[in-house]
């Protein structure tokens, strides 16, 4: 059992937990994640770890409300408790000196990305990064990116906040005046693509972070599997990150896709 011991609700369907998880909180490196089960009979869910207190012996999960156990995820309070939360999983992010690294964040995309913005800003790099949302209210833990960042650009669709455009006009706008080293993305699955279509023009090495259906986290049901490269891989122990040049986006997305209906029919279902 994890308890939740903090709960900060940043929109209607994004929510912080700080979830009790020692031995994890003590191990975990960024673009490590999780998989969380509510109880005994609910699915299993990835989530990457946003964030850590080694001392207090807690973890960070950012939670969007998309399908029906993140929903009851995101309506559990303070004081209960998480059935099952299994990590650190996956490989942590290659953290080294680059140069100049632009982190592109979309919508929850910024929580995982948190922690590699302090990791490579640790490690001596020059750090832009580039939040996008659909709206103002979806900007999430911009106080706590600008302690690490050397730069932070802020994009909005609806241009209530900060500079009306797509992740990818921001990006292009610090490539176009110097040079970048590195880009990191973390987000939907479209953003993505687009931004690896833009830094694939530009010449910049990408890494994607993905986050895919996933079962049992050790690359047994294949339920993960991706085309990188022409190969499969399986994003809970070959990645999460991959180059993101040679991800196959539109076949990931189609995946993704898989158990829509199924999920549409569990969202009927009440929350508690």
């Amino acid at each position: 059992m994890s308890k939740i011991v903090r709960k900060e609700r940043f929109s209607e369907k994004v929510v912080s937990l700080d979830i009790e998880a020692p031995q994890i909180a003590k191990m975990r490196k960024p673009g490590n994640f999780v998989i969380v089960k509510i109880d005994d009979k609910g699915e299993r869910i990835p989530l990457t770890i946003a964030g850590s207190d080694e001392q207090a012996g807690t973890i960070k999960l950012v939670v969007q409300a998309v399908g029906h156990t993140s929903a009851r995820l995101c309506a559990m309070e303070e004081g209960e408790d998480i059935a099952h939360v299994v990590g650190p999983l996956g490989k942590p992010t290659d953290i080294e000196k680059y140069g100049t690294v632009v982190c592109a964040g979309g919508g929850v995309g910024t929580a995982p990305m948190l922690p590699i913005i302090e990791g490579m800003k640790k490690a001596g790099n020059k750090v832009i990064a580039v939040l996008a949302a659909r709206t103002k209210d979806l900007i999430i833990l911009e106080d706590q990116v600008r302690q690490w960042a050397d730069e932070v650009v802020i994009m909005t669709d609806d241009g209530s906040y900060g500079t009306k455009g797509l992740v990818t006009n921001g990006v292009e706008t610090v490539i176009n005046r110097e040079q970048v080293d590195l880009c990191v993305t973390i987000g939907p699955a479209i953003m993505m693509k687009f931004v690896s279509l833009l830094t694939k023009k530009y010449n910049v090495p990408t890494i994607a972070s993905l986050n895919t259906i996933m079962v049992d986290g050790t690359g047994m049901c294949g339920a993960c599997r991706v085309s990188v490269g022409g190969e499969t891989k399986f994003v809970c122990v070959d990645g999460p990150e991959f180059d993101a040049h040679q991800v196959d986006f539109d076949e990931m997305m189609t995946r993704s896709r898989a158990y829509r209906d199924q999920e549409a029919e569990e969202m009927k279902k009440p929350l508690r």
